[in-house]
């Protein structure tokens, strides 16, 4: 299993899964249709299926010894952000493993974590291993752009074959982080802010561009924009992101005020979880304006992507809307809402206690995601979705860096590390919660 991961992840690397956005990809059903042929291969039934031509994912239930208990859903995303060739050190789409590293684009996000699936679900095959519950593995498409063509067509469109499943894990988590004092630290996500991604409209009069223009579209969204981009939100501690700063500072003796980037500096590399989860977040991403330099346009647009912690939703909007005014008006470009899940459940013990069991010195805490993943789609049927990829590095290894940047990789000890932990957790018994851990 821990050698077959590494070729894995290696071949899914070459698919080309390139993720455009607005409905423009490559290599989704290729890639779908080569995991469902192992699964096949290995016994199991699998479904592809399409939610539009060439968007494809495959999911596979694996019986579990107890039918009756409730299920567990494992999910990675098939498709990547794009790669710029000229960029790279190396081809983005290799998949070469070299100097103990399997090199390209979804090294890291998250065909890791897809070949460990795999490798899991084929080592069990060979030997006849049924786990404590049926597990369900989902290989889905387009979570690089609004997951509608993936993890949300499935939900929408195919929620049977999730019948029973209670828990999911996706990304991301349970990965080393370096603390100051040189222990690891091991987050295991619990929940994700909200995104908002808006379009905000400004409207005024058009006319010659050389004449006076008190009622000018591009001048008043320049300001309001100005004015969103400036706004400082307020710090909000949900309960999450408190338990892993009291966490943080209780196991390194230091006291953290959240609001001040140097003070979270002491944190080191766990600052990084902890600096965009504090607050809710706006920033001004796209314009469009006009078509000629001596035309004042009647109309100007931007987009902007809001990001929303739990519990924050209606300050969030009422603030952007007092931001806006008058003159400018917001419409959704997408929406998914917040998701967050219970820290103190047996599933978050368990995947504790997997890491314990890999790194006895691991320290385990829960984490909000900044970002968002397709655990949205499958919260909207009742599912607890918790980030749980695992992955152990040495200090100075920069996964942050390499996540949808240059040049990225994955190292084949990290990728070992990883499935023998995923085994581990869905083959354990979950634990007592409130039991010594």
């Amino acid at each position: 299993m821990t050698a077959e991961v590494t070729e894995l992840c290696a071949r899914l690397i070459r698919f080309d899964t390139s993720n455009y956005g607005a409905g423009d990809s490559r290599g989704e059903r290729e890639a779908a249709e080569w995991t469902a042929e192992l699964l096949s291969d290995s016994g199991y039934e699998p479904v592809v299926l399409e939610s539009a031509p060439r968007r494809a994912s495959t999911v596979v239930r694996i019986p579990g010894e107890d039918r009756d208990a409730p299920a567990l859903l494992v999910h990675g995303h098939l498709d990547v952000v794009p790669a710029e060739p000229a960029d790279w050190s190396f081809d983005p789409f290799c998949g070469e493993i070299r100097d103990g590293a399997v090199l390209g684009r979804g090294a890291l996000d998250m065909k890791d974590m897809d070949a460990m699936m795999l490798a899991v679900a084929r080592s069990w095959a060979r030997r006849g291993v049924r786990p404590p519950r049926d597990v369900v593995m989902a290989f889905v498409a387009d979570e690089e752009d609004t997951g509608d063509l993936g993890a949300g067509f499935l939900v929408a469109r195919h929620p049977d074959l999730f019948d029973g499943v209670a828990t999911a894990i996706g990304e991301s988590g349970g990965y080393s982080v370096h603390l100051p004092d040189a222990s690891r630290l091991y987050p295991i996500a619990v929940g994700e802010r909200g995104s908002a991604w808006m379009d905000l409209t400004a409207r005024g009069a058009a006319g010659h561009g050389s004449r006076p223009a008190p009622d000018n579209a591009v001048a008043t969204l320049a300001t309001t924009l100005a004015a969103l981009a400036a706004h400082r939100w307020p710090v909000r501690i949900v309960p999450a992101v408190a338990a892993l700063l009291e966490g943080l500072s209780s196991h390194l003796g230091v006291t953290v005020d959240p609001a001040d980037p140097a003070s979270l500096a002491q944190l080191g590399e766990a600052a990084k979880l902890v600096e965009a989860t504090v607050a809710n977040t706006l920033n001004p991403t796209t314009l469009r304006a006009g078509y000629k330099h001596n035309v004042i346009p009647s109309e100007a647009t931007a987009g902007v992507d809001g990001r929303v912690l739990p519990g924050a939703e209606d300050d969030f909007f009422a603030t952007v809307d007092a931001l806006l005014g008058e003159k400018v008006s917001r419409s959704f470009h997408s929406f998914c809402a917040p998701v967050f899940a219970d820290h103190e459940s047996r599933e978050f013990a368990g995947m504790a206690e997997a890491l314990r069991r890999a790194d006895p010195e691991a320290l385990i805490l829960p984490f909000i995601m900044s970002g968002g993943t397709d655990a949205k789609a499958f919260a909207r049927l009742g599912i607890q979705c918790y980030g749980f990829g695992p992955g152990l590095t040495p200090p100075g290894f920069d996964a942050w860096r390499y996540v949808h940047g240059v040049d990225e990789q994955v190292l084949v000890s990290s990728l070992e590390f990883g499935v023998r932990v995923l085994e581990d957790f869905l083959r354990s018994d979950l634990p007592t919660v409130g039991a010594d851990r």
